[in-house]
């Protein structure tokens, strides 16, 4: 974009995404102008990373660091280094505990743990299935006499002395932190609660600091493995995180700043990192691209959203329908059932750094899951690994410039790749090397877009009714392989595709989001006086959280009266197994008319989610729980609109051509520069469009288009 002189610029808002390979950086300014900075992830220590990103993007405005981050407001960041620690079983050496008598039921989890994450093949198989080491080992797990039931009722009292001598033995331990979590607490949280006192006043008269945990202060939702793995998260992965999110935001400081620094959370919202429940924030990178998403399509218009991201190491997808996200409450993250409001999404572990092997049985071939990460693959001669890559296979084929890897920065060598393609693949499969690396592709692709179909088949759509972002550092490499015959209406790549989860990182609001479980049952023909009483358990749960998303945004300087509140509560036809998120009609429930009119936005809702034919209210409702959400506005980043020119692609776009192989033969692509093409080119294929973050293919038979907000429109011709 036409941007003004650096020295009058004001920039804004700094949005962040530290992804496993590539940390971006979208820097957005007062009238809503942006700018993409990339730069290699550096997980010893990521503020190195977010410097050199932020140092690239801001050379295109022609600013210093310095300059920018004296003005910036607010600085969103996101990123993978807390599932990594959970994923790598790397957390805090943590103590939990539970009821007497229930001591192994963390360690044995879920049945469904066992197999979460496998292939179909490998779930139906029970010798395949295995359990990860627990967060707490046994021996750090110590049990309480207590029990209240599943109705709140306290059946047997807290025997002090227990929790006593449960505290005093951990302690002794040197556990980093003590996780109690009590049957049914979030029905009646009396006994956790004085347990944690208890805990609380034996860690102060042992003079160590150690944090405490009670699963009804963070998590207040029934299913105790579930409930019981996410308070875990708090002490054994989001404290670490903590600390190294204190490093980022005291190098951003030391360089200018003057705010904390806010997390993308699981739910879409973000929140500080100083946040009492910093484990909401354990999967904030690919949510970035979704909020992302919703953004520009409210802006745009669109409705139906696929959301597909690819990266180094993954490939996310989430559905947006009719401008709505789908909030799971019970996800899977690490292979552990977890109780996070969590934007619905799908990944395979397959992406630009994903390895490639043969089964050494049936020779067939295996993508990932591991990746090389920021280290890209064997083309990069200070890579320092040996397996081939599918970024290896980008680089044989023509697909990516081996001299403008991040702009130059990073130079790849081609026959590094042919060398290493044909002794780990193509000699053993007995293929040419381009063939085998075309083969790689070919099944990464076919893999992705099954997996893109299934998953709007499933939720009873078809493709056409949708349009396809697609978007993240190797996005545009293979939009036109994962989306070939699916008919969506549209497939955008936007131009800033590199950078777009950081994208939605600025354009998310400043959120709190607590909830809590609630078993409302009602009969379609309930009388007056039990609706009044089913609002009025609704009213009191989000009189409750309203205190709680309060008491946070008033740690980060904002008073009541800045905050924007919206309930919401999660409700089913009864007896259906799911529930779903809605948001609040009204501002509070009283009266009989009041639960009507919730009742009503939840068949609203169902009917757009699934089908008008689908909903069933002869049922009945169930209320399963109450949310309350706390915003504050922040400034957002302005969609791009230029005036549309000709169709021809000036001369000055044009960079030469590239050698590039697909279906078997070599042809010649037209290379473009991605920044000089104008709003209105056309560009037919075989072409590849360049930019220092990414890449575009647009193949034979394909043709692209780019309008005026910098979106690109791929279509098949």
């Amino acid at each position: 974009m036409n941007v003004p002189i650096g020295n009058l610029r004001n920039v804004q808002v700094l949005g962040i995404d530290a992804g496993g390979t590539m940390t971006d950086t979208f820097f957005v300014d007062a009238s809503g102008d942006f700018v993409v900075g990339k730069a290699q992830s550096t997980p010893q220590n990521e503020a190195i990373g977010l410097i050199n990103s932020s140092e690239d993007g801001l050379a295109n405005w022609g600013m210093s660091l310095h300059d920018a981050l004296a003005q910036l407001q607010t600085g969103v960041y996101s990123g993978t280094a807390m599932l990594n620690r959970v994923v790598q079983r790397k957390g805090l050496k943590c103590g939990l505990i539970v009821n007497r008598g229930m001591e192994d039921f963390h360690r044995m989890g879920r049945a469904v743990q066992s197999h979460l994450g496998y292939a179909y093949e490998d779930r139906i198989h029970l010798n395949t299935h295995r359990y990860d080491p627990p967060l707490v080992p046994r021996q750090l797990t110590r049990g309480v006499t207590e029990r209240t039931d599943m109705m709140g009722v306290e059946v047997i009292p807290l025997r002090e002395d227990t929790a006593r001598a449960a505290a005093r033995e951990l302690i002794a331990s040197d556990v980093e932190g003590i996780v109690i979590s009590l049957l049914h607490s979030y029905k009646n949280p009396k006994s956790e609660r004085r347990v944690r006192d208890i805990v609380l006043e034996e860690v102060a008269g042992s003079g160590k600091s150690i944090p405490v945990f009670a699963s009804a202060d963070y998590y207040p939702v029934r299913k105790e493995t579930h409930r019981t793995n996410t308070t875990i998260l708090e002490g054994y992965a989001a404290e670490p995180s903590r600390q190294t999110l204190n490093k980022i935001s005291s190098a951003f400081k030391e360089r200018g700043t003057k705010f904390d620094f806010r997390v993308m959370a699981t739910h879409g919202g973000t929140i500080s990192w100083k946040a009492k429940e910093l484990a909401r924030t354990i999967v904030s990178g690919p949510i970035g691209g979704v909020i992302g998403a919703k953004y520009l399509g409210e802006v745009l218009g669109y409705k139906n959203i696929a959301c597909s991201d690819i990266g180094g190491t993954s490939f996310d997808v989430a559905l947006i329908t009719q401008g709505e996200m789908t909030i799971k409450n019970d996800p899977d993250m690490a292979r552990l059932v977890l109780s996070l409001p969590l934007v619905a999404m799908d990944s395979v572990g397959a992406g630009a750094g994903s390895f490639i092997r043969l089964d050494p049985y049936t020779r067939a071939i295996k993508l990932g899951p591991d990746s090389a990460g920021y280290r890209v693959g064997v083309c990069w001669k200070d890579s320092g690994i040996e397996t081939v890559s599918v970024s290896d296979c980008h680089v044989v084929l023509g697909y990516l410039n081996p001299d403008n890897f991040l702009g130059g920065a990073i130079k790849l060598e081609r026959q590094r790749a042919v060398d290493a393609i044909k002794v780990q693949l193509a000699d053993p499969l007995g293929l040419s090397v381009e063939d085998a690396a075309a083969g790689v592709i070919e099944l990464l692709d076919s893999d992705l877009r099954d997996y893109l179909r299934s998953m709007i088949s499933g939720k009873g759509y078809s493709p056409a009714s949708f349009v396809c972002f697609s978007y993240g550092g190797a996005g545009p490499v293979h939009t036109y392989g994962y989306t070939e015959g699916l008919g969506f209406e549209d497939v955008i790549v936007p131009a800033w595709a590199a950078g777009f989860s950081a994208f939605g990182c600025a354009a998310a609001d400043f959120e709190y989001r607590y909830d809590k479980s609630l078993d409302i049952n009602m009969p379609t023909d309930a009388p007056e006086a039990d609706k009044a009483k089913a609002a009025e358990t609704l009213q009191a749960a989000w009189e409750e959280l309203t205190h709680n998303v309060l008491e946070e945004f008033k740690l980060n300087g904002y008073s009541a009266d800045q905050v924007t509140l919206q309930p919401g509560y999660r409700m089913q036809y009864r007896g259906q197994l799911n529930d779903l998120e809605i948001e609040s009609p009204l501002p509070e429930a009283h009266t009989p008319g009041d639960w009507d009119v919730l009742t009503e936005a939840f068949n609203a809702t169902y009917g757009r989610v699934y089908a008008a034919s689908a909903r069933s209210p002869e049922l009945g409702y169930s209320v399963t729980g109450a949310i309350m959400r706390g915003t504050v506005p922040i400034p957002k980043p302005k969609i791009p609109k230029e005036p549309e020119e000709g169709e021809m692609p000036p001369e000055e776009a044009k960079t030469g051509t590239r050698k590039f192989y697909r279906k078997k033969k070599w042809v010649d692509a037209q290379l473009y520069k991605m920044e000089a093409l104008r709003p209105g080119n056309r560009v037919t294929g075989p072409a590849i469009i360049e930019s220092d973050a990414t890449t575009f293919v647009v193949p034979d038979g394909f043709e692209t288009w780019l309008d005026g907000h910098r979106l690109f429109h791929l279509r098949e011709v």
